[in-house]
């Protein structure tokens, strides 16, 4: 199946980001958002990103024109009964997710492919609620999207391999590089990612070091171009919060048990650099 056309559900930072590039490698894009105020924010936020590119040479004036004039944003959620593809980048919560996908299935044509952003909660809770669990799947990307080459295909124990193959070409389309993964909790890279994360507050946690040395050490010493603390700030206290105890909830590994620490902190709305404040001040 030719993909010529997308629908985005959320015009968020991912929902935003996804549409971006979706628009930006020819596609026709209909972005959705649940009110013309976040619609608005979310569209102005991708003009931004997009002039950002062309201040810095790295877009021409005609690229970032077109790309703006493939995006198609709209508060309904009918707009999308002519999209191949559907992704949905929102909430993370798995009745808002299962409730969303009731309008395109009920009016997009059967070979339309359903895909979630989701990072953390099972697929198939989502595909079973449809009338094409065979024909949905896992589309994982990372913040930022226009940024970030990964894209996580994620297969359910009902996707069928055309699903699969059809969202690999796609991703490729895209400029990623796509890897896939099974429908479990975390797939590849927040399955490794997450309990890295957790015991970098449980070595603050236990005064083994200071916040500094412990990013410092993970940065020098493995070559990652940020330590753990700040990744932690950047991806969001709250959210490794809620992925941690999705996680946990599924395979029952201490490794996956929020620290006290990471508690307290969400609980005190230091969510990172979101928030103004995390392990770092922002």
């Amino acid at each position: 199946m030719e993909i010529t056309k997308v629908g985005v559900v959320g015009c968020g930072l991912m929902g935003g980001g996804i549409a971006q590039v979706c628009a930006q490698s020819g596609l026709e894009t209909v972005v959705r958002e649940v009110s013309q105020e976040l619609l608005d924010r979310g569209m102005a936020r991708i003009g931004g990103f997009l002039e950002k590119d062309v201040g810095k040479g790295k877009l021409a004036p005609e690229a970032r024109d077109a790309a703006l004039s493939r995006l198609h944003p709209t508060t309904a959620l009918d707009a999308f009964a002519g999209c191949q593809i559907v992704i949905e980048a929102i909430v993370e919560n798995l009745d808002a997710k299962r409730e969303l996908f009731s309008t395109p299935d009920a009016l997009c044509p059967p070979e339309t492919i359903f895909a979630s952003n989701t990072s953390s909660l099972t697929i198939i809770e989502m595909a079973a609620t449809t009338k094409r669990p065979d024909r949905f799947a896992g589309l994982h990307f990372f913040n930022p999207v226009p940024v970030m080459k990964l894209v996580e295909v994620v297969r359910s124990i009902a996707t069928s391999d055309s699903t699969v193959a059809t969202l690999k070409d796609f991703g490729a389309k895209l400029g990623k590089t796509v890897v896939e993964a099974k429908d479990t909790p975390g797939f590849i890279v927040n399955r490794l990612l997450i309990p890295y994360l957790l015991d970098a507050v449980r070595v603050l946690e236990a005064g083994v070091a200071t916040r500094e040395d412990i990013d410092e050490g993970m940065k020098l010493g493995c070559g990652h171009p940020m330590g753990p603390l700040t990744l932690l700030d950047f991806v969001g206290l709250d959210t490794t919060y809620y992925i941690a105890n999705i996680m946990f909830e599924e395979f029952k590994e201490p490794r996956f048990a929020p620290p006290p620490l990471l508690k307290r902190m969400v609980l005190a709305g230091t969510m990172g650099k979101k928030s103004g404040k995390g392990f770092y001040d922002y």
